[in-house]
């Protein structure tokens, strides 16, 4: 009787874990939502160039996706818990550094910090979830973050209009920065009474050399798509993308070399050899690709193309993030049964939402934000048929020892597509816009999302096939 008791109390306490790791992931999906709606403000405020206003998201981006794989792999080392809470308050703390920033460079340079702190905070949300739901109950674990993902589009659109438009105590768009610093100190003082301290794994160290190698790799390949068009694309830029890829060659080289001294290198090598893992990421690094991009390019059209204030065009982004809420419920029951074609499903949703939003723009000169709405709407729903299941099918392969590798590896993937994206379509974008016109431009770029989901959908039917 006791031990069943025991059993019990000790299920419950999961939950209650899930509930405090999947706040935090709620917290860095709104702010990533939150600063898109702020983003025209921000550049009027401060001066900033188009390659600044990319840079203030995609920098963000590129240091997590730099640090994300190591920050999976101290939580393996030094226990989830630990590491979470590091990574929480440095977001805290940082989040305030944004908000008191005085020029571009500086909210630049914050973002960078931003981003290295929640490198910590988001792979322990992912490998707390694989470990603790390796039973019937993961669905509903996983389907629950989905959830949470929409939940944090509606709040981070909503609340972001809402800051820059209301301009409490005088705060504008720093108040999207400053709200982070008070709901970051609930989730640590809930962390610290409940989640259980992981026992650290002794004789281990951390692949510093890997981590800089990566770094250095990924700057190279994703910077000169940030600055390219301030610098007229000159020679020197190409031979940094190419110097990026061979520095990214020897990152994998370099990890083989410290796995044969016995040391513990940053990914963890087996993984490569998963053919169906290995697939997986590429097809997230395409979703992805036309993910926060998309919402760029939509801010940035409605706000200065179309002329709708910020929290008009705030809103019209809800009814997306509420559809996206509803596939993710939708999601999780239908994968029961179809597996991984209910991503490819997402994916097909996603090209007719792209296909109809071009047609409307088109078709009228200056369509209403409901009827925009109403159009968003269906290509929200396809990508919470795609997100929500999309990390427990690329992960379902990878072993629970090696659980805060496999999600770091994901993240970096993620946030990869997500900087790259953001670089090259805003860079196609702003181009477009400069040279013709807004319209023009936005039907320049969803042909490249259209793509972009075209490609992750033929490798999710190959990792399908893989995993069949």
């Amino acid at each position: 009787m006791h031990q069943i008791v025991e059993t019990r109390a000790e299920t419950s306490r999961r939950w209650w874990v899930l509930a405090i790791v999947v706040s935090a992931q709620f917290l860095f999906g709104v702010d990533a939502f939150i600063v898109n709606v702020a983003i025209p403000t921000i550049a009027a405020e401060l001066h900033a160039t188009p390659a600044q206003i990319e840079a203030v998201i995609a920098i963000y981006l590129i240091a997590y996706a730099t640090l994300v794989v190591t920050g999976g792999r101290l939580g393996d080392i030094y226990g989830a818990r630990d590491v979470f809470i590091a990574g929480v308050a440095g977001f805290s703390v940082t989040s305030l550094w944004c908000g008191l920033a005085q020029s571009g460079p500086e909210l630049i340079l914050a973002r960078l910090a931003q981003g290295a702190t929640a490198a910590l905070m988001v792979p322990q949300v992912l490998a707390t979830l694989h470990l603790l739901f390796s039973d019937a109950a993961r669905a509903r674990a996983f389907g629950i973050y989905g959830i949470v993902l929409g939940l944090a589009g509606v709040t981070g659109f909503a609340l972001g209009g809402a800051l820059v438009t209301l301009d409490l105590a005088g705060l504008g768009w720093r108040a999207v920065f400053f709200v982070n610093v008070p709901f970051g100190a609930v989730i640590i003082a809930a962390a610290l009474k409940i989640m259980p301290i992981a026992p650290r794994r002794a004789g281990t160290r951390l692949d510093i050399p890997g981590a800089v190698v990566l770094f250095v790799g990924l700057l190279c390949l994703i910077g000169p798509l940030l600055f390219g068009h301030d610098l007229n694309w000159t020679a020197w830029l190409w031979l940094v993308i190419a110097a990026g890829v061979a520095v990214i060659a020897a990152f994998v080289r370099l990890e083989r070399s410290i796995a044969r001294r016995g040391g513990m290198p940053l990914i963890d090598l087996s993984l490569l050899s998963d053919g169906a893992f290995m697939r997986g990421l590429v097809a997230v690094f395409f979703f992805f690709f036309a993910n926060l991009s998309f919402y760029l390019v939509m801010t940035m059209f409605m706000q200065k193309g179309l002329k709708i204030p910020p929290l008009q065009a705030g809103l019209v982004f809800v009814p997306l993030a509420l559809t996206f809420v509803v596939a993710s419920r939708h999601s999780g029951a239908r994968a029961k049964h179809r597996g991984t074609l209910v991503l490819i499903e997402g994916c097909a949703v996603q090209i007719v939402g792209l296909a109809v939003l071009v047609a409307t723009v088109q078709v009228l000169a200056a369509p209403p934000s409901l009827l925009l709405a109403l159009v968003l709407m269906i290509f929200g729903y396809g990508q919470g048929l795609v997100m929500a299941p999309l990390s427990s099918a690329v992960l379902s392969s990878v072993k629970p020892a090696s659980a805060g590798a496999g999600s770091g590896m994901y993240g970096t993937t993620t946030q990869i597509g997500n900087a790259a994206g953001v670089a090259a379509i805003g860079a196609v974008f702003f181009a477009v816009e400069s040279a013709t016109s807004a319209r023009l431009a936005l039907f320049a770029a969803c042909a490249l999302f259209v793509l972009s989901i075209i490609i992750s959908a033929a490798f999710l039917s190959w990792m399908r096939r893989a995993t069949a």
